[in-house]
């Protein structure tokens, strides 16, 4: 039973733990997340609340000694200057601030238990910032919504290609691929062209399906959510912590987009080479997870973001986590919560 862990969250919200953060419509979506105040909101035993609130220091398995660096040739070896990278909205706005009991490097962070629905972890989750190629999740949604055919052949086009950002993609212009493969690569590998020709090719063009995104979202209850393209190169694709919730758990209804976002590898025949993509989370190929649903997503305003769907501890729940500046540390955040999640729950049985 897991009735303790949810009283505990009801009562550190009732006692005025955190402070109110106060929602903002996606329509503000210049300068998204600038007006948002912190919040760091936990539910969690009592008992077990000096253990996460200690819980700062890296994980064994994630961190290493000065010695390991030393030994790897890590320190300082032949390291150029650090170049900072360009601040996201989230850190304009300050949410990086935020301190919290897990110490999490995200500025956005979102546990929910689907057993019950309960939020038992939040930090900034109303936050309406960019997300990112988590937009794909509701590109894949609003495709097998659509019932279109798998097996139809797509072709890359120049339509397809950032002229904007020049993101890398390695499908070539002309490439031909099946509905189905596209859709594989764009959420598994979060492969930009093959997204936009999902979009692209949409029964009535892009702005159409755009709008289904749109529509989608309003359907589902997101509504500090805005869609303007299929990609989520665009920062003005925003949502929050709360929303992404939502379509995690929408999406999760469809087999498809399970089996393709976590998948670890799928190979593309292109017509001239084979291609091999990978997932872009590494969590997804771990052992010690159960992920049954996951997108990460990366633009330099939105910083790094996870979704995932993940089974823990015989229990299912919705991780959310957004605006990370390390390359690595949205994997070391879902660690530290994996970790307090499972000792929560041992000490409720």
């Amino acid at each position: 039973m897991l009735g303790g862990f949810v009283d505990s969250a009801v009562a550190a919200t009732s006692a005025g733990a955190t402070s109110k953060v106060t929602k903002q419509r996606a329509s503000s979506t210049k300068n998204a997340g600038a007006n948002v105040s912190s919040r760091s909101q936990v539910g969690m035993p009592t008992r077990y609340s000096k253990v996460a609130s200690s819980n700062r220091a890296r994980p064994a398995a994630l961190a290493r000694t000065k010695s390991q660096k030393s030994r790897l040739g890590l320190k300082n070896a032949g390291r150029a200057p650090m170049q900072m990278a360009r601040p996201s909205q989230g850190m304009k706005a300050g949410l990086h601030l935020t301190e919290d009991p897990l110490a999490l490097k995200a500025s956005v962070a979102l546990v929910q238990d689907l057993a019950t629905s309960d939020v038992v972890f939040a930090k900034n989750s109303d936050a309406v910032l960019p997300i990112a190629s988590i937009t794909k999740l509701m590109t894949a949604l609003v495709i097998t919504d659509a019932m279109l055919p798998m097996d139809e052949w797509l072709e890359i086009s120049d339509e397809d290609v950032d002229y904007q950002k020049g993101s890398h993609s390695r499908l070539p212009v002309g490439t031909r691929l099946t509905r189905a493969d596209t859709l594989h690569i764009a959420l598994m590998a979060s492969e930009n062209r093959a997204a936009h020709a999902l979009g692209r090719t949409y029964p009535g063009g892009l702005q159409r399906f755009v709008a289904a995104m749109n529509a989608k979202a309003e359907l589902l209850g997101m509504r500090n959510t805005r869609f303007v393209d299929p990609t989520g190169l665009n920062s003005a694709n925003v949502s929050s912590a709360g929303d992404l919730a939502r379509l995690v758990t929408a999406a999760y209804t469809q087999p498809l987009i399970r089996q393709y976002s976590t998948d670890t590898e799928y190979w593309i025949d292109t017509g001239t080479k084979s291609l091999r993509y990978r997932n872009t989370n590494a969590l997804v190929m771990n052992p010690d997870w159960q992920i049954s649903l996951s997108k990460t997503g990366y633009i330099a305003e939105a910083g790094r973001c996870l979704v995932m769907h993940a089974n823990i501890h015989d229990r299912s729940f919705v991780i959310v986590l957004l605006d990370s500046l390390g390359k690595y540390t949205r994997l070391g955040d879902a660690g530290r919560i994996k970790q307090w999640l499972e000792a929560s729950l041992a000490r409720l049985r």
